[in-house]
């Protein structure tokens, strides 16, 4: 179980994930963003992890999150959203943290074509993409692991 020495990890969601569980099911599923935050923080517990998850429709507040993990040298698990394919904002930010691990519910790759670029990819230590909300789970267990 995690406890206050453990190491900490922010989850954080962008643009549209607070609508988890009721847009495009099926795409995203039926969790809501509330059950997957839930899930998480047990998952990380189980894993020795202080897990905290954040979603936000506003990219400055995403910013100031990302300065915050890299001020606590906090792990970050991303899913920045419609925000990887443009915002360099968030990409730069990102720079700082000291580990980021971007994922994506659905496979970009294989979806519209403006979403095939990712330019926080460039700058994430590895991208998690079409394993649902698993994904989020391989991204725990990555980081658990190299702690």
């Amino acid at each position: 179980m995690a406890d206050a020495t453990d190491p900490v990890v922010l989850v954080l969601n962008g643009v549209n994930l607070g609508r988890l569980g009721r847009r495009e099911p099926a795409i995203y599923g039926r969790t809501s963003h509330a059950d997957l935050a839930q899930h998480l923080v047990e998952t990380g517990a189980n894993l020795a992890l202080a897990v905290e998850v954040r979603q936000t429709d506003d990219e400055a507040e995403l910013v100031q999150w990302l300065h915050e993990a890299a001020d606590r040298s906090a792990a970050v698990i991303l899913n920045p959203g419609a925000w990887s394919h443009y915002s360099y904002a968030i990409a730069d930010a990102c720079r700082e943290v000291r580990q980021v691990i971007e994922v994506h519910i659905s496979n970009i790759q294989a979806r519209d074509q403006f979403r095939h670029h990712s330019v926080i990819s460039a700058v994430a230590e590895g991208t998690i993409s079409g394993l649902g909300l698993g994904g989020y789970d391989l991204a725990l267990a990555h980081i658990a692991a190299t702690v």
